[in-house]
């Protein structure tokens, strides 16, 4: 009897919790000027790469003529295929992994707040336990970290309406179904970075500019695994590895905050 107790009161903590968060995620300027900017990278990416694509600039100390790099293919936005590390080209650089480090500063900002205004000591005093915190926070911005690789999806389709761009899927060695499977591989890899973000947060506390300097440190160490965790000819491997695997490094991660909330001060 006293087991199931637990169990409800439990539920019911994490489900006020969730709504408190999501309530207060989507009254915050942030997270609207965070989505926009999901939507309106890939447009501003593609179409201004377009203008400049095939331009040559010469270096006037050496000489060299340089033609400057653009996007071919819509599909280069989002990734590409084959799985090998990250290329140091325009492509392999500016696509839709440069969200990793949106939805990490974006977590920071927002439980960066909760410990300026005060909100985290009032919410642990009244009612809230560390660990309901930390699974309502991780779950909070996981799904903001969807909806930004949602809509940088749209905004890329757009942009490369635009700008022109060839949509055949051939052309960069994917297929339909393996598109999707790139988008919940790279979604599902989003819980990494939130959880590394959150953990990193709750050292810093209201120093929010260590939590985002910690947190994009750690990112570039990840950078360069992405393109082959998440390729454009993504299959189930790695989409298992990823649905698996982000939940349970953000399990591990979670742990280790709650045990930091419970170990230090909450100011």
């Amino acid at each position: 009897m006293s087991a199931n107790l637990k169990t409800d009161d439990f539920g019911k903590r994490l489900k006020t919790m969730l709504k408190v968060d999501f309530r207060r995620m989507f009254t915050m300027p942030t997270v609207w000027i965070m989505l926009g900017i999901s939507l309106a990278l890939p447009i501003l990416i593609l179409v201004m790469t377009s203008f400049v694509g095939g331009m040559s600039a010469v270096d006037p100390q050496t000489g060299l003529e340089t033609e400057m790099e653009s996007f071919t293919n819509v599909w280069q936005a989002i990734g590409s295929a084959g799985g090998s590390a990250m290329s140091m080209d325009l492509t392999g650089m500016c696509n839709i992994n440069l969200l990793y480090f949106l939805v990490a500063i974006f977590v920071c900002l927002f439980v960066g707040e909760d410990f300026r205004s005060g909100y985290v000591k009032n919410l642990f005093t009244v009612r809230a336990k560390k660990l309901d915190y930390v699974l309502s926070k991780t779950v909070v911005l996981f799904a903001a970290s969807v909806g930004m690789f949602v809509l940088y999806f749209v905004g890329a389709m757009i942009g490369g309406g635009i700008a022109g761009l060839s949509f055949d899927l051939a052309e960069v060695g994917a297929s339909a179904g393996s598109i999707v499977l790139c988008m919940v591989s790279k979604v599902f890899f989003a819980l990494v970075f939130v959880s590394i973000a959150l953990t990193l947060s709750t050292v810093g506390k209201q120093t929010l500019w260590l939590s985002i300097l910690g947190s994009l440190a750690a990112g570039m160490l990840l950078f360069t695994m992405i393109p082959m965790m998440t390729p454009l000819n993504a299959g189930a491997f790695h989409v298992i590895l990823c649905v698996v695997g982000g939940p349970l490094f953000a399990a591990g991660l979670g742990a280790v905050s709650t045990v930091i909330l419970s170990k230090t001060n909450l100011i």
